[in-house]
């Protein structure tokens, strides 16, 4: 049987209003919270929060920009795909809906994975679970295991790739 998904008060509180109608429309948002959380649920065994955490969903919606259009043209496969209203479909439909869109490589489902994967993936406690300081790269700079430089051999012996300007 089909249910609604009721979304928490802080989703449709006025700050988030604020910032999301400008981005997505309200049902827009709800499918969006959704896959979010499909995505990327909650796990209490590695203690981090789901891709639908309220601060985690905020930063998606800030952080659309250039992925706006193809976010939405995302959205509307997924909704098209479940007949209309992503709401209303059950759990194991919705995630088999949101793998399957996920699995796709045309631009909106990469925008659509990008814009959940980037944002939850800058959030100090997934940073923290991971055994990251959650900081900049700068000043500090981060330790990089020496690797191979032998592997550089093949493309240091390539010939050159580009017109030498500096040559008179």
């Amino acid at each position: 049987m089909a249910q609604t998904v009721d979304l928490p008060s802080w989703l449709t509180g006025e700050c988030m209003q604020q910032d999301a109608d400008a981005v997505l429309s309200p049902s827009e948002r709800r499918d969006l919270y959704r896959i979010a959380g499909i995505m990327i649920p909650a796990s209490e065994e590695f203690g981090v929060p789901g891709a639908d955490d309220p601060a985690i969903f905020a930063d998606i919606l800030r952080s659309l920009g250039r992925d706006l259009d193809d976010v939405r043209a995302a959205l509307a496969q997924i909704a098209a795909s479940a007949g209309g209203d992503f709401t209303t479909v059950d759990e194991q439909r919705a995630e088999a809906l949101v793998m399957q869109a996920c699995t796709r490589s045309d631009a909106p489902a990469v925008a659509l994975s990008r814009a959940v994967l980037q944002c939850y993936y800058r959030d100090d406690r997934v940073l923290r679970s991971l055994g990251h300081e959650p900081r900049a790269p700068f000043p500090k700079g981060y330790s990089v295991e020496q690797g191979d430089w032998s592997l550089l051999e093949a493309v240091r012996g390539r010939p050159q790739l580009w017109r030498d300007d500096r040559a008179g």
